[in-house]
């Protein structure tokens, strides 16, 4: 769903870029590839740090893993290294080995030398479990998928029920992709851009909140906690995942990309997660202010670092970005019924009057 078209809660006070999107910080692009066809309600999304071949220019970049229920792919390289070498991936627990493959495949032709006079490549991809709304027991993302939100990969950014976030639930309500911007002033004359991207797929309503209100209590009493299916949404324990991207044009190194990514959990936090038992948390962050080149014979980037004691206000933006990125993936996703006809609504619909609700001084 178009961003621009919709109206939705604004999350905080920092300035966002002109797209407040991810796609706000440097040359960064996303794609999408969703398949919705009856039981299969899932997809693959895709994140290009730079135009340019990721194995050959690496990008700074580090993680936090918050709560590590999760079977992603490549995490440990990028922690060891502290970059990347392939764009980013986003499907559903099952498809990550697929993915992989195809992200493997897709670096091999460009470098033909991979895995014999050159380096393996690292393939990162990132997952969270679709299982309510799609049949993840098909199989059904395939690598062609990869290769199409690859290709579709642009600075107009679809949210809501799209690309990996089709089949994602969040607060026993339809989740997915969310994205914002938020700009960072460092000192007169100089800011920086922190774009944030989530895969959104976690929560319990009665936890949620919106702009600091208690907006999933209200919901909850409104709906008795019965959702579609017979499911009580006051009951339900918190599960299903976030994967929480951060991208920067600051020129940080891969020790302060890892304090940035942490502070991804802080807007988290403050939507009413608590890191739940059943969800895998993870952040990652990435810079676009440099680039590593992968050939020993090419030199070095001379990069000045953003001193540390200049870095709080790129915490501040990380966090809100991320709390705005999570709203916006809760009111762009459309309602999807999937999997033995379990349906998950869009929250816009169940709650039209949230406009009141949230500027209800009593609330």
């Amino acid at each position: 769903m178009d961003k621009q078209a919709l109206d939705f809660p604004r999350i905080g006070v920092l300035p966002a870029g002109p797209l407040d999107s991810i796609c706000d910080v440097g040359d960064v692009t996303v794609g999408h590839c969703t398949l919705a066809d009856g039981p299969q309600q899932t997809g693959v999304t895709v994140v290009r740090p730079h135009g340019g071949d990721p194995f050959l220019d690496k990008v700074p970049a580090a993680a936090t893993v918050l709560n590590g229920f999760g079977k992603s792919t490549g995490l440990i390289q990028v922690q060891e290294l502290g970059v990347l070498e392939t764009p980013i991936a986003l499907t559903n627990t099952f498809g990550v080995g697929t993915v992989a493959n195809a992200q493997i495949r897709h670096a091999v032709a460009a470098n033909p030398g991979i895995g014999r006079g050159m380096a393996t490549v690292n393939p990162l991809v990132f997952e969270c479990n679709d299982g309510y709304l799609n049949d993840i027991q098909a199989l059904a993302v395939q690598e062609a998928h990869y290769a199409d939100a690859l290709a579709r990969a642009g600075k107009t950014l679809a949210l809501g029920a799209v690309g990996a976030g089709r089949g994602m639930s969040c607060f026993s309500f339809k989740g997915g992709i969310g994205s914002a911007s938020r700009v960072a002033s460092i000192q007169p004359g100089l800011c920086y851009t922190v774009g944030a991207l989530v895969l959104s797929n976690f929560g319990r309503l009665p936890n949620l909140t919106v702009a600091g209100r208690p907006f999933g209590r209200r919901l909850a009493d409104q709906v008795g906690g019965g959702l579609p299916g017979g499911e009580n949404a006051v009951i339900v324990p918190e599960k299903g995942s976030i994967i929480l991207l951060l991208a920067t044009d600051a020129p940080l190194d891969s020790r302060q990309l890892r304090r940035l990514s942490l502070r991804a959990g802080a807007g988290l936090a403050r939507t009413g997660s608590v890191f739940g038992h059943g969800s895998g948390d993870i952040a990652l962050a990435f810079s676009t202010a440099y680039t590593v080149p992968q050939l020993p014979e090419q030199p070095m980037p001379a990069v000045a670092m953003l001193h540390e004691t200049r870095i709080d206000p790129l915490f501040e933006a990380a966090a809100e970005a991320c709390e705005q990125a999570i709203i916006s993936a809760l009111w762009h996703a459309e309602g999807v019924t999937g999997r033995d006809g379990h349906h998950r609504a869009a929250i816009r619909d169940a709650a039209p009057q949230w406009r009141q609700w949230l500027s209800d001084t009593a609330f």
